[in-house]
């Protein structure tokens, strides 16, 4: 009994750190939804928000679950400690894309970070895939959507910068209407 309630407090606690790592990246995004980010062109394929956000939070889950399932083999697998600090890198680097895309209003530094957040979340899958199938399956849809991720990153920044305006400036011109 007590055996399985530890493993139900290491599964929530992963699951909540995955999630508190979306939590803090969405205090960026918060500070630019409704200013900066509403009046930038969007390709045709942008979600809503609404399904943005809804995504995020399977996507943290399935990534708790793959890191909770990881964390099991720390004991009797080498290469888990590794993989877990891996999988901690991908998710530090999660929280920075919204601070440089959103806080800071550059798609272009959210272009730099979210390719190399594509590249360790790679790398994080091949780590677990030698430890456990499952925990590496686990994160597949969340490369797809960082994927998708950048390619909207991208045409934003394309898209964006076709007036020769800087994108940072759309904000402070947003603000004058309102005024």
């Amino acid at each position: 009994m007590m055996g399985s309630l530890r493993e139900i407090f290491r599964l929530s606690a992963s699951i909540s750190t995955a999630q508190m790592a979306g939590a803090i990246g969405a205090l960026a995004t918060s500070t630019s939804l409704s200013t900066w980010y509403a009046h930038l062109k969007k390709p045709a394929l942008a979600p809503s928000g609404r399904i943005i956000s809804r995504v995020w939070i399977v996507l943290y889950v399935l990534m708790g679950i793959s890191a909770y399932l990881i964390s099991r083999r720390e004991s009797d697998h080498a290469g888990a400690k590794g993989a877990l600090s891996l999988y901690r890198f991908q998710l530090v680097l999660n929280v920075l894309w919204s601070w440089a895309f959103f806080y800071l209003r550059s798609p272009l530094a959210g272009l730099a970070v979210i390719s190399f957040l594509w590249l360790s979340i790679l790398a994080t899958i091949m780590k677990f895939r030698k430890i456990s199938a499952a925990a590496a399956i686990l994160l597949v849809p969340y490369l797809l959507w960082v994927s998708f991720a950048t390619y909207l990153n991208y045409s934003l920044w394309r898209m964006n910068l076709d007036d020769g305006e800087r994108i940072e400036d759309l904000d402070a011109a947003s603000s004058r209407k309102h005024i």
